[in-house]
């Protein structure tokens, strides 16, 4: 009589191995997200350095 091959063991901890896995979401940045990101961090920049230059 054969026997069927057993399955391996499931790695990890158990509560992990109950959750259902579910791809990581990808998130799209629009291009102009960037502009408007690069604008604020360099205004940002420049009015700290005015402001120190004054102080």
């Amino acid at each position: 009589m054969m026997q069927r091959p057993t399955p391996p063991a499931p790695q990890g901890h158990p509560f992990r191995r109950s959750l259902a896995r579910k791809p990581a979401p990808t998130a799209r940045v629009r291009e102009e997200d960037g502009d408007i990101k690069l604008f604020v961090l360099s205004f940002t920049a420049f009015f700290i350095c005015f402001y120190t230059f004054l102080l």
